[in-house]
């Protein structure tokens, strides 16, 4: 199925689960009585409770000059003006005694999607939402330990992180615009908390909208095309960073940060799927990564390629 396909079946009003690679040259569609039988799980859930739990995740990160000579490489691009923004992810070996499933069972996340025994994601970020004729999106863009003293003023006011959060509103919104109208930032640089396994994480995004046509539901899967791959997790400008970080990265994303969402008939909902275990014959494999400009320090985006990996 392509997502052509996917206008027919918004149409009809058919409800419908998708999941799409991070290129979306991959798009899986399921009837939603059928993920019983097809082994899969996903829930989609604004208010969650927080259950804690341990960790039980065993990192084992990847070498630091391997990564620092492919943040030196972005770098050098940036300064040819290829790219103003790209997001540098990297796999990183983990050991866990827990299956799939328990993982899936144990994350607490507002997206979780568990594929089979192919992978398991828990992300707190969402793609885009439409409903009512209106066309939302949430980009995510600046992480912090809460633990640190001030930490909400500082992350805030971090002019590298306002750069690269700036960056990504642009394009976000240049994409929005794409499939919508009057399109508008909602709300700019707020502050979201995150459980990170045993600590807590600040997180900034921000809100965008924009007016669709009422027959958006027979154009779904044309709106999702449009705007893939997601920008908050590829970088600006978007198809010189695509191809930059294809050169790169020099690793399969598969379908990490790609996305998953139900329309359910009415509206919408999707997330990116970052937060993402994948099994391999080799163990399981953690894709983390983040946003690098041309301020970004590489120890510290290293650092910050590691925290993200937990089980929250």
């Amino acid at each position: 199925m392509n997502f052509s396909d996917l206008n027919a079946l918004g149409k009809k009003r058919k409800p419908f689960l998708f999941i799409s690679d991070f290129k979306a040259k991959k798009l899986e569609v399921f009837f939603l009585d059928e993920l019983e039988k097809e082994d899969i799980e996903f829930k989609i859930d604004e208010s969650y409770l927080h259950d804690n739990h341990e960790s039980f995740l065993q990192k084992e990160p990847i070498n630091f000059d391997a990564y620092k000579n492919k943040f030196d490489k972005v770098q050098e691009k940036i300064k040819k003006g290829e790219t103003y923004i790209l997001n540098l992810t990297q796999p990183t070996k983990i050991k866990t005694p827990l299956t799939l499933k328990e993982i899936y069972t144990r994350a607490n996340a507002h997206y979780k999607l568990r594929f089979k025994d192919e992978f398991v994601c828990f992300s707190p970020e969402k793609f885009i939402q439409i409903e009512d004729d209106t066309i939302h999106t949430f980009p995510m863009k600046g992480t912090i330990d809460a633990g640190i003293k001030n930490a909400r003023e500082k992350i805030l006011a971090d002019t590298k992180e306002m750069a690269e959060h700036i960056m990504v509103v642009d394009l976000l919104r240049n994409d929005l615009s794409i499939v919508a109208t009057n399109v508008k930032v909602e709300d700019f640089r707020f502050i979201t908390q995150i459980e990170a396994g045993e600590r807590k994480l600040l997180q900034v995004s921000s809100h965008i909208s924009g007016r669709v046509t009422k027959n958006w539901h027979e154009r779904v899967g044309t709106i999702l095309e449009a705007l893939l791959p997601a920008g908050s997790i590829s970088g600006a400008p978007k198809k010189s960073t695509l191809e930059i970080i294809e050169e790169i990265e020099d690793y399969e994303r598969g379908y990490f940060s790609g996305v998953f969402g139900v329309y359910d008939g009415e509206k919408l909902d999707s997330g990116v799927m970052i937060r993402f275990i994948e099994k391999t014959n080799n163990g399981y494999l953690y894709k983390s990564g983040g946003g690098i400009t041309l301020d970004s320090n590489a120890l510290s985006e290293y650092n910050e390629l590691n925290d993200k990996i937990y089980l929250p």
